[in-house]
């Protein structure tokens, strides 16, 4: 059964594409810098709390940008945190998990590998009375978890499709690039298809993948070459897939293609801010705002203060318009 130490009465303004139940916190340009990581004091004294951090895989410079931002807000109170990387085996993440427990941390910061499967761990925490604040990717059982900070992925893809209607008013042909198995992407590609519904769009292919992005340049690659059925747009799932695809098309020449992404990395801004690149927008998320909200929920949940059990954190559109403003050597 979920923990509370308080019951909390959310009130929040909606738009149409908001995810329910979530107040919405906004990214600012301010907050745009990724902060370096400092040295540990060595001497602790005994009112420092120590968190883990588990998530997916740090090799994602998202994850790694929460990560970094939930550290210096908690060594800010004089707090520690210890990360582990699964590597995206959820195997390896509940044994990681299971050592936390063992080394007595207070609380642990959540992104799962797999939102089934990392059950045994919930349950396992659970039973030693540590509370959990899961990020980015909801748990099945989310019973077992304190608190959720994620984005508001829905909204995050709706923007796009809004910009490609704006470019494209009589329609077109679009390519989706996703990943099935991962719940913030579907609301992302939800989100974008529930904008160009009625528009006069057709999605004509589909490249589904998994962890795995190698291949979606290849099969890009084919679908550039079938002259015969031309695409108008590409809709990424993230920013990584939309790195490939971007790769893709120069190679094969080709700037009339339209291309749209959801993350905000410092690499896909700076591909927005080239006139040349097809990259035509970004649905941004703010994960320095996001490891934000996850620290303090995380001491407030110690301290047993209020907090909000969910935290949906807003997401907006970023074009070459205003790319400037939020920089492009960082996260925001």
């Amino acid at each position: 059964m979920k923990r509370k130490f308080f019951s909390v009465l959310l009130t929040a303004a909606f738009t149409a594409a908001a995810v329910a139940g979530c107040k919405q916190n906004v990214g600012t340009p301010e907050d745009n810098a990724v902060v370096e990581e400092t040295d540990e004091d060595e001497d602790q004294d005994e009112e420092t709390r120590v968190f883990g951090f588990s998530s997916t895989d740090m090799s994602n410079p998202f994850y790694e940008t929460i990560q970094e931002s939930v550290r210096t807000t908690l060594e800010e109170q004089g707090d520690r945190l210890i990360v582990t990387d699964p590597k995206s085996d959820v195997n390896k993440q509940i044994s990681q998990i299971r050592d936390m427990i063992e080394s007595g941390v207070d609380a642990v910061f959540l992104c799962p590998a797999d939102a089934e499967k990392i059950t045994p761990a919930l349950e396992a925490l659970d039973e030693a009375g540590i509370p959990v604040v899961n990020l980015d990717i909801r748990v099945s059982e989310s019973d077992l978890t304190e608190a959720f900070i994620g984005s508001d992925n829905t909204n995050a893809g709706y923007v796009c499709g809004e910009d490609l209607i704006s470019r494209r008013p009589d329609g077109g042909r679009i390519v989706i690039v996703e990943n099935p198995e991962v719940s913030s992407l579907n609301e992302r590609i939800t989100g974008f298809e529930e904008a160009i519904a009625d528009a006069g769009f057709e999605v004509v292919t589909r490249i589904s993948v998994s962890d795995d992005l190698s291949g979606i340049k290849a099969e890009m690659d084919q679908i550039l070459q079938n002259e015969d059925e031309p695409i108008d747009a590409v809709m990424c799932g993230n920013d990584r897939m939309a790195l490939q695809i971007l790769d893709s098309l120069e190679e094969a020449g080709r700037t009339d293609v339209l291309v749209y992404s959801v993350d905000g990395s410092p690499e896909i801004k700076s591909a927005l801010s080239d006139p040349e690149s097809p990259i035509a927008g970004i649905g941004a998320e703010s994960p320095i705002s996001m490891g934000k909200n996850a620290a303090r929920t995380a001491e407030a949940i110690l301290d047993r203060e209020d907090y909000e059990e969910e935290i949906c954190v807003e997401t907006f559109f970023i074009n070459r318009g205003n790319v400037e403003m939020y920089g492009t050597d960082g996260w925001q």
